[in-house]
């Protein structure tokens, strides 16, 4: 509490009047200081002096939070909600849009690696008609062939290769020994080609598993755009909020700054005090009228700040936003080391680096094994059928008949799956590239890739941590 001193019993009139004075001013400036500290109900008057009548106590000292809820009342400006305004930073960022436009690309490529997996219908037709020369007793001039192909064939992680394959045609040719007039062929098989080095197993899934962790890197990526925008918006919807009430209490200094001068001016019209005195409490109006300025603009900087972030301009007049939320009163603080131990366990970042991580191991452990020469064994097995139309052939001397059954495709199709005239197949294929650089090429730039994606987590730890 700031009180006024009785003058020495040596100093003039002017000299008393002229410490009165300086000790009033500071004891108003004080005054207005203290009453908006909200652990303050309130403010401790000044001390009479004994020759001197105290002033009367302003009604901002008496009640300063109805003073402040009145000068904030006058401060114009578009209300807006904290939800409201992340709402709209997140529909309109830029840096949010990116992020879902990558996650949405990584989910493509990753769909596209699991279809790689999935299985596969294909068919084939081909129609054949001509005529040629007869240049053979037993050939004919004009032939009629169809030719139909269809199937199923599916790729396993571990690099097996399965395929079920149906063949059939129809002939129909004018050859005079024919005595199958049409001949319908029908053939299936099951064939088999597995990978033994190059191509099994990390081989073959890796692109896949690298894919889905790039995935969930760009999803973790996008959680982190979207809590940086949020956290943005509220740090800068309460610096608006703060930047109001900075410039309220700039107002109301600058009120009791006024009313100091006024009084001042009648002290001096009185002949209490001298011209110093009004002369000092020009210049705190003055410095105090240019304290509001500069709150203003604080105020219309961070109401702008705002209107960038959120994509949107208040349509007020002034053209400012105005908070109309009040902020949370409790902040809990955890320990320094659990605060570190749980934002190294759930940042986005971090976990999307972490991703990043398994992605480039994962490609690595593919190009391993691809840096292999290849070993394939592969095999088959199937029928085949045959129907058509018999004909008794007459040559020469001799009648000359078939012992096949007549019957149409679909006869010669179930003779095939049935395995009525089965066969099989097997093997094996080898190929060693001279050198092996390409393959250790790509096994050496993965396994540096790998590497750094692992640095680039670390240091992304250290950081969140020093943070």
């Amino acid at each position: 509490m700031i009180t006024g001193s009785a003058a020495p019993a040596e100093a003039s009139p002017r000299q008393r009047r002229c410490a009165f004075a300086g000790a009033w001013l500071l004891a108003a400036t004080a005054a207005v200081v203290l009453s908006f500290r909200s652990v303050t109900p309130t403010i401790a008057q000044p001390a009479a002096r004994s020759d001197e009548s105290p002033p009367a106590p302003s009604p901002l000292a008496s009640n300063p939070d109805s003073a402040l809820a009145r000068t904030l009342s006058e401060i114009q400006g578009q209300p807006l909600s904290l939800a409201d305004a992340v709402g709209a930073a997140l529909q309109g960022s830029t840096d949010v849009r990116i992020a879902a436009a990558r996650l949405r690309a990584a989910r493509g490529a990753a769909r596209r690696q699991r279809g790689a997996f999935d299985p596969e219908l294909f068919g084939n037709v081909n129609h054949l008609e001509g005529e040629q020369r007869q240049t053979s007793i037993f050939s004919g001039t004009k032939s009629l062939q169809t030719f139909l192909t269809g199937g199923a064939r599916i790729t396993l992680p571990f690099g097996t290769q399965l395929s079920a394959t149906l063949d059939a045609d129809r002939v129909d040719d004018n050859a005079p020994v024919n005595t199958l007039r049409p001949r319908y062929d029908a053939a299936g098989r099951i064939s088999l080609r597995q990978p033994l080095l190059r191509g099994f197993g990390p081989g073959t899934w890796s692109e896949r598993t690298a894919t889905n962790r790039e995935q969930e890197a760009a999803q973790a990526r996008y959680d982190d755009a979207v809590s940086l925008v949020r956290a943005n918006v509220e740090r800068t919807y309460w610096e608006v909020y703060a930047a109001e009430r900075d410039l309220a209490v700039a107002q109301l200094i600058r009120d009791q700054a006024t009313a100091l001068l006024n009084q001042a001016q009648l002290r001096s019209r009185a002949g209490l005090v001298g011209p110093g005195q009004v002369a000092t409490a020009q210049v705190f109006l003055a410095e105090q009228e240019q304290a509001v300025l500069d709150r203003q603009e604080a105020l219309d900087q961070a109401s702008d700040r705002l209107a960038s972030q959120i994509g949107e301009r208040p349509s007020s007049e002034p053209a400012r936003f105005h908070p109309s939320d009040e902020p949370p009163r409790d902040f809990p603080v955890e320990p320094e080391g659990d605060l570190v131990t749980r934002a190294l366990q759930s940042n986005p970042e971090l976990r999307a680096r972490e991703r990043d991580v398994a992605a480039a191991r994962a490609r690595h452990t593919g190009a391993r094994w691809n840096a292999y020469p290849q070993l394939d064994v592969f095999g088959t097995l199937g029928g085949t059928g045959l129907r058509g139309d018999p004909r008794t052939v007459i040559f020469g001397a001799d009648t000359v008949t078939t012992t096949v059954p007549q019957g149409t495709i679909g006869d010669a199709i179930s003779e095939a799956t049935a395995r009525d005239f089965p066969g099989w197949s097997a093997g094996a294929s080898v190929a060693v590239p001279i050198g092996v650089r390409a393959g250790a090429g790509e096994r050496d730039r993965l396994q540096a890739e790998a590497d750094r994606a692992q640095a680039n987590l670390v240091a992304g730890q250290r950081s969140l941590a020093d943070d």
